[in-house]
């Protein structure tokens, strides 16, 4: 069976009932009297071989059996196509004023240059922003300041046996497509696999997220996502909470579970989202559960396409980045989003998020968004050994680092310095690009002036010929 064309097939059969598949013609001698047939699987087809009637199958043949085998077609009826449902005419209502917009941004660890160099390009060029190669920062787990929890995590690509796939060249074979409900067991071939709800892509708008949760009713439980930031131990008590109340919830007949942190505020602290889907997703897992329900997410530190990658990595169904949407129709209001409306805006920034799903997941030779899911794709770097385990079980986590302790320090502290100045302007940045006073970078302004004269100030030829210690002596000058 060939997955996209991508790994070339050739066969062979002759007359005496013998099949000769490889991977290229000619890899075994046959008699060419006796070739009856000789073929490829192209993208999307397959072949197989009934060993006990010695029939060989075709292609069409083999689909044409497994389509008459159930109606198939009856059953995909019952799928309910959401986009129509949400995908309207709604406003994209704005719900913060200026001021609580600023502290939440600075809440989640926002700055100015991510409004600029990440939310803004995403939004004029609806596509994800480019940058240089190389990153002269500290790892995040070396980091004196506050750096989101997707700085923790590398994403993995695809080696040898798995190779990658043109995410432009080759769209046509990837999918974003996202069920929602109780998917039950996907071994089995029932009608009631089909009795679930469908998206054409995981990304949502404000508008559209409520819209679903409308359409969903009682068959979905929302569950706070954010905690006390007063006391140690807050933050695992938090987890707990949520995990429990996630399991009630599906053990009670509801088949969405809605994680949010629209909660945040001067009292109660966003729980990075990344770790609370990890620790739903892999509760539910250990519980059985995981199957029965889909996880869709309100998240407000999620901005870029790998926090986006991140959360679906580790088991998110659906997204929504609510402060993301909120930072585009502040920037709109100011102007700086000319010639287009807040909707479009919005759209354009889901494009790019998209585009930048597709591209990470073709990294790893992966088509359909269902197999990304819940995958760990990603290396943890300084993370806990322990907390890896514990809420991102089989991720790779060679170099250990930061646990709950030290996250929910981080999360206070950021939490502290949105909520208790009077007036609040988001830092400048520094991570991207070197800013005096903002994250350190190896190559900055200080090192290369001091590389630079550590350079010049060696012995030189002067203008006389002569090897001197003096960089740059008049002529008339004696040589030292």
């Amino acid at each position: 069976m060939d997955r996209n064309g991508l790994r070339p097939l050739r066969y062979t059969v002759t007359g005496t009932g013998l099949l000769v598949v490889g991977s290229e013609t000619g890899m075994v001698r046959v008699e060419e009297p006796n070739v009856i047939e000789k073929g490829r699987v192209g993208p999307g087809e397959m072949i197989g071989v009934d060993l006990a009637e010695g029939r060989f199958y075709h292609d069409d043949e083999i689909k044409d059996r497994l389509a008459a085998s159930r109606p198939f077609g009856e059953w995909v009826k019952a799928i309910t196509v959401l986009d129509p449902l949400i995908k309207g005419e709604a406003e994209e209502r704005v719900e913060l004023s200026r001021e609580e917009l600023r502290r939440l941004q600075m809440s989640v660890g926002w700055s100015m240059e991510d409004l600029e160099l990440i939310l803004q390009p995403m939004v004029d060029d609806a596509k994800e922003p480019v940058g240089s190669m190389g990153d002269d920062t500290p790892m995040a787990v070396l980091s004196d300041r506050y750096r989101g929890l997707h700085h923790f995590f590398r994403q993995n690509f695809s080696q040898v046996t798995n190779p990658p796939i043109d995410s432009l060249r080759e769209k046509q074979v990837m999918t974003l497509k996202t069920r929602l409900g109780n998917l039950g067991n996907i071994l089995d071939e029932d009608e009631s696999q089909c009795r679930l709800l469908q998206l054409q892509s995981p990304v949502l708008s404000n508008a559209e997220f409520e819209a679903m949760r409308v359409y969903m009713g009682e068959t979905a439980v929302e569950i706070d996502c954010t905690f006390e930031p007063d006391g140690d131990g807050a933050l695992l008590a938090a987890l707990k909470r949520i995990q429990r109340e996630a399991e009630d919830g599906v053990r009670g007949g509801c088949v969405h579970v809605t994680l949010s942190d629209r909660a945040a505020g001067p009292s109660r602290a966003p729980i990075p989202m990344i770790l609370a889907v990890g620790a739903v997703h892999s509760h539910l897992v250990r519980q059985q559960l995981r199957t029965f329900t889909s996880l869709n997410l309100r998240s407000a530190e999620c901005l870029d396409v790998h926090y986006f990658a991140v959360l679906i990595g580790v088991g998110a169904t659906t997204v929504n980045a609510y402060l993301a949407e909120e930072g585009i129709a502040d920037r709109h209001r100011r102007g700086l989003l000319p010639g287009r409306t807040v909707q479009e805006c919005v759209r354009r920034y889901q494009t790019a998020v998209d585009e930048g799903l597709r591209k990470i997941m073709s990294k790893m030779g992966i088509s359909v968004l269902s197999s990304y899911r819940g995958g760990y794709n990603f290396e943890a770097v300084g993370l806990s050994r322990s907390l890896v385990n514990e809420y991102f079980p089989g991720m790779p986590s060679r170099i250990s680092g930061i646990g709950l302790v030290g996250i929910e320090r981080k999360v206070r502290e950021a939490h502290a310095n949105a909520y208790n100045e009077d007036v609040i302007a988001l830092p400048v940045g520094g991570f991207y690009r070197y800013r005096r006073g903002g994250e350190v970078h190896a190559l900055e302004a200080n090192l290369i002036h001091t590389l630079q004269t550590a350079a010049g100030g060696g012995p030189r030829r002067c203008s006389a010929g002569r090897w001197c210690r003096n960089p740059s002596p008049p002529p008339s000058a004696a040589c030292g």
